[in-house]
């Protein structure tokens, strides 16, 4: 049987991480399910955890007044999550919810914060884990709002 670490271990999140971690991330993760339409989290709560999807599918959406969500990125299987859990005031600024039954890991935000604080060498390879992530999204809600509101003219 593969144990949790192993499994989170495998994700491609943490490909080629130190597997020294492996014990320190397992204690901050728990296996979860979502069905379709179940939220991972809302706008406004509490950053308390983060995802890294094993599969399945998953909307980011943004809510504006008389509109439908606008989903900013779909996530599939590999990808990560929610990266609130790391700067105050640890509150979601979107919308996730599964739009397929999806598995992941959840991890503790608080747990995951204490060991990187605790080993900086843990908290740097979570930095330059996430930070890619983070600009591949900007850059993708970048090139969604030049579709939205188009191109200035010349």
């Amino acid at each position: 049987m593969e144990t949790l670490e192993h499994l989170l271990l495998a994700h491609p999140f943490f490909a080629g991480v130190d597997p020294a971690f492996g014990p320190l991330l397992a204690g901050c993760a728990r296996n979860l399910r979502f069905a379709p339409g179940a939220y991972l989290f809302r706008e406004g709560e509490a950053a308390d955890e983060f995802y890294l999807i094993r599969e399945g599918r998953v909307a980011l959406e943004l809510h504006a007044p008389a509109r439908s969500p606008i989903v900013i990125a779909s996530l599939g299987g590999g990808e990560m999550v929610g990266a609130s859990w790391l700067a105050p005031p640890y509150r979601w600024g979107f919308d996730a919810r599964a739009t397929a039954d999806t598995r992941a890991f959840g991890l503790d935000a608080k747990c995951l914060r204490g060991k990187c604080d605790a080993d900086p060498h843990l908290g740097y390879e979570m930095m330059r884990r996430i930070l890619p992530v983070m600009v591949r999204r900007m850059q993708a809600a970048r090139r969604q709002m030049l579709d939205v509101y188009g191109h200035p003219s010349a």
